[in-house]
């Protein structure tokens, strides 16, 4: 079991880890962007960016999806068409275990390019922009701190 921690990088940092530096540089400066903008706007607009960003589809979303697809399409080719189509099915299934061990699949580096972000990083802007809009108040109160700061 020990191994295996050391073989899989952990879920939060296995995407980061297939990701240039440079692309990780160019979403974190649109990050930063998105929440200086919004930090000029009013409560009502960072309200409607948050609201965006609840509906943004992380790495994973994508990726689920696209395997989805192929295993589907792959799935009713090779029934109607011909058998060989089977080998979509199963690539694809292929692939969406290996992004679910290591973080890494073909579609990745693309995505990460077209600007995907994983749900980490979404959730960054998102607490951003909660702090800066003032949600927050002080506590030492475990449960009132994890209730500020859940997405609802």
């Amino acid at each position: 079991m020990e191994e295996d921690r050391k073989k899989w990088p952990p879920t939060t940092r296995r995407v980061a880890l297939h990701t240039s530096r440079a692309i990780i540089r160019e979403i974190e400066a649109r990050t930063i962007a998105n929440v200086a903008r919004y930090s000029l706007r009013s409560g009502e607009a960072v309200s409607h960016r948050l609201s965006q960003l609840e509906r943004e589809w992380d790495t994973d979303r994508i990726i689920e999806a696209m395997a989805g697809t192929f295993v589907v399409m792959g799935t009713l080719l090779g029934v109607t068409i011909n058998r060989r189509w089977f080998f979509v099915s199963a690539l694809a299934g292929g692939f969406l275990v290996s992004h679910a061990f290591s973080g890494w699949c073909p579609s990745l580096p693309v995505l990460r390019k077209l600007g995907a972000r994983t749900a980490e990083e979404i959730a960054e802007e998102r607490m951003a922009l909660k702090v800066l809009r003032g949600d927050f108040k002080p506590t030492t109160h475990v449960h009132e701190a994890l209730a500020q700061t859940r997405m609802v």
